[in-house]
């Protein structure tokens, strides 16, 4: 083969390795399950939350661009209310 041709192959070669890469993290990121980020999210914001057990849509008091979500921690409840580019409105519940 010619040198133009190594390299064509070479460079077909690294990207195919490539894109294998970024389609293995995409579907690790996928596997985040919406208790895990809200979890995470209203840790961020001082709220405790040992482990999530289950996040549910409140869809009585959810609009188009503002969720809200009952989350269940092993500890705790919270109603968490999540609009686009602002923090997370966090109510304990009892």
């Amino acid at each position: 083969m010619t040198n133009g041709r190594w390299i064509f192959l070479s460079v077909l070669a690294l990207i195919d390795a490539l894109t294998v890469g970024v389609g293995r993290a995409a579907a690790q990121g996928a596997a985040e399950t919406v208790q895990d980020m809200l979890a995470a999210q209203i840790r961020s914001q001082g709220f405790t939350c040992d482990k999530a057990l289950g996040a549910t849509k409140d869809t009585a008091r959810s609009r188009a661009d503002h969720a809200v979500w009952v989350l269940r921690c092993s500890n705790a409840s919270y109603r968490v209310s999540r609009a686009p580019d602002m923090a997370a409105k966090v109510e304990p519940l009892r």
